[in-house]
């Protein structure tokens, strides 16, 4: 998840084009004056930061055995990733690898500081073929070679609580949205709700409303990249996600504030019975539940059976590494994503964090056959599609994040949330977009 700042957009686009950040070659094409280091910034996967180092540390300890080349490793919350590339790309003292978020990979990559990954960069850590089509999709603009490459990937799935399920006479989880909404209505009684939500972050909100935007046949930019977040679809699909709590009456208020996590903290303690998220699993062993106690279904769609088209119901999530083009050691720096992408590192890691490898051949392991990751791999193989690959993207998570987030501030308020405050709040996004 990741949680984007508006006021650094404008400075990431000028700061970044500068090719300032892991080195100080002058023609921005690295080089390998410090070859035996490398500075890496890894994003907050597991529980929490310490979490991450006790994964990640032995992993580069074999990367240092095996080619010499120590690697000095930061765990970089999510909420502070993108201020610390800005801060990276104005001072110079950046790392040479970093991961990021799939959905950054526009817009960074738009402003040329990031190495990117054409066919002989490819083939320096295996070649493009060994990825997941799906997931290099999600690494920068089509026709132009990749700003980032796959690492971990995700999408969303529909967790639901086995108990409350039974307890309501429920024999098991919703495939379409007016099953959802009818099993809500008999699931939020006596204090307890039916459906989880991240009302403040504005990642998630732009998530949700993406897919539902594809499933009313539309999206938020057209063939130009021309933002149209005001299109009936559009508008449409932001209120009926808004609608499971003003209308629905499935969602708690309190949801509209939530933007750490705070709704898995609910699912866990029996106080939701749903929730829509990225590889939930080891979140709620870390909050006390047993594999046992939930299950993991298919997003919603409006009718039938996940797919492509209107049948689409997750958005491509994932984590890309990427290389600042200007590294001090550009060799290996490619040498350390070709480790991190191996079959093997692939394996270990996706299964310790619960997430699906974009390596094709890592894919074929019996643990991404679990029943919840079996979910996630055929929905990124069936049923995902990727966010506009503009360099606007960011922006666009911010204005358009926001307004939903504002919405459903409206909703736990009672104000009403019509189809005409949907579309005041998305025109004004559109035209913070255009200024």
């Amino acid at each position: 998840m990741r949680r984007i700042r508006a006021a650094a957009i404008v400075t990431l686009a000028t700061a970044l084009a500068t090719g300032c950040g892991g080195g100080t070659s002058t023609d921005g094409s690295g080089g390998n004056d410090s070859p035996k280091t490398l500075t890496y910034w890894a994003s907050n996967q597991g529980p929490n930061i310490e979490a991450d180092k006790k994964i990640l540390t032995p992993e580069l300890k074999k990367f240092e055995k095996e080619t010499g080349i120590k690697v000095k490793l930061e765990v970089v919350p999510w909420s502070d990733l993108l201020t610390r590339i800005l801060a990276a790309t104005t001072s110079g003292q950046g790392p040479d690898v970093l991961n990021i978020g799939n959905t950054w990979s526009a817009s960074l990559q738009a402003t040329g500081a990031l190495l990117p990954w054409d066919d002989k960069n490819f083939e320096a850590i295996g070649g493009r073929d060994r990825f997941v089509d799906s997931a290099v999709a999600s690494a920068g603009a089509d026709g132009q070679p990749p700003a980032a490459v796959p690492l971990y990937s995700l999408a969303y799935a529909l967790y639901y609580n086995k108990q409350m399920f039974a307890d309501a006479g429920i024999d098991g989880p919703p495939a379409t949205w007016d099953e959802l909404v009818a099993d809500g209505k008999k699931l939020s009684k006596d204090g307890k709700w039916a459906l989880g939500a991240e009302g403040g972050n504005l990642s998630n909100n732009i998530h949700q409303v993406f897919a539902l935007g594809q499933q009313h046949g539309d999206n938020f930019f057209d063939a130009s990249g021309k933002p149209t977040f005001t299109t009936d679809g559009n508008v449409a699909a932001v209120k009926q996600y808004v609608d499971f709590m003003a209308k629905d009456k499935i969602i708690a208020p309190g949801n509209a504030e939530y933007a750490q996590n705070q709704s898995l903290t609910d699912f866990a303690k029996g106080r939701t019975a749903m929730v829509l998220w990225q590889a939930a699993a080891s979140t709620f062993a870390s909050q006390g539940m047993k594999p046992e106690d939930w299950g993991a279904a298919p997003v919603p769609v409006p009718s039938g059976a996940p797919g492509t088209g209107k049948q689409v119901n997750s958005m491509v999530a994932g984590i890309n590494i990427a290389v600042f083009k200007n590294t001090k050691n550009l060799d290996g720096a490619k040498k350390f994503v070709k480790f991190m992408t191996s079959d093997a590192e692939q394996k270990l890691l996706n299964k310790t964090y619960g997430s699906i490898p974009p390596v094709a051949a890592a894919q074929a392991d019996p643990a991404f056959a679990a029943p919840d990751l079996k979910v996630l791999r055929d929905t990124l193989a069936n049923s995902a599609a990727p966010l506009p690959q503009v360099p606007e993207e960011s922006q666009f998570e911010t204005a358009v994040g926001t307004a939903v987030k504002d919405l459903w501030a409206d909703a736990a308020s009672g104000t009403p949330v019509t189809t005409e405050s949907v579309k005041k709040r998305l025109d004004k996004a559109q035209q913070q977009m255009q200024q």
